[in-house]
């Protein structure tokens, strides 16, 4: 009955250290893996002009590739067969091409940051893409200076960071 006992308490020890070991593995792997959250997390977001923004085109190797919708600027490397030099929707990167999207255009007439006269169902279909596909999909990695500043270059007091998905205010700032 007594090396029952025993047996029974350092069978128990065992699993108990076992269960222990596995815990402690598990609660470091989430906190590395929460590390790297926050660090990535913290990377500065930018503000883009026109010409700057062309300089993410696809057209150089090694180089990102960005694309902006809404004033609102995606890294879409990750998709280089569709955005990269030469691939079919190339024509969209290195600019804010929210009309074309809109539109689902690749007329040069569409690759631009203007809405004006855009039908409420190509509106809808820009919000649905802009939301459904660009934000779920592509990291935001700024924004174009016409969405954060007027065209006198004063800032635009609609623009609201907390309104865009994907980021905390103190992320972006």
């Amino acid at each position: 009955m007594l090396s029952s006992y025993i047996f029974y308490t350092s069978t128990g020890q065992s699993a108990m250290f076992f269960a222990r070991s596995v815990a402690v593995c598990l609660f470091i792997s989430i906190c590395s893996a929460k590390d790297t959250e926050i660090r990535n997390a913290s990377k500065p977001v930018r503000l883009f002009t026109e010409e700057e923004l062309k300089r993410y085109d696809g057209s150089e190797d090694g180089q990102p590739i960005y694309m902006a919708i809404k004033g609102v600027v995606f890294d879409v490397t990750t998709g280089k067969e569709f955005y990269g030099e030469g691939a079919p929707y190339n024509a969209l990167v290195g600019k804010d091409s929210t009309r074309a999207v809109a539109k689902m255009s690749l007329d040069p007439a569409d690759l631009t940051h203007d809405t004006m006269g855009l039908t409420e169902k190509q509106l809808q279909s820009l919000e649905q893409i802009f939301t459904g596909t660009y934000k779920a999909k592509y990291p935001i990695v700024g924004y174009t200076s016409r969405r954060v500043l007027n065209e006198d270059g004063s800032p635009n007091k609609d623009f609201k960071p907390e309104d865009q998905p994907n980021f905390s205010i103190k992320d972006e700032f």
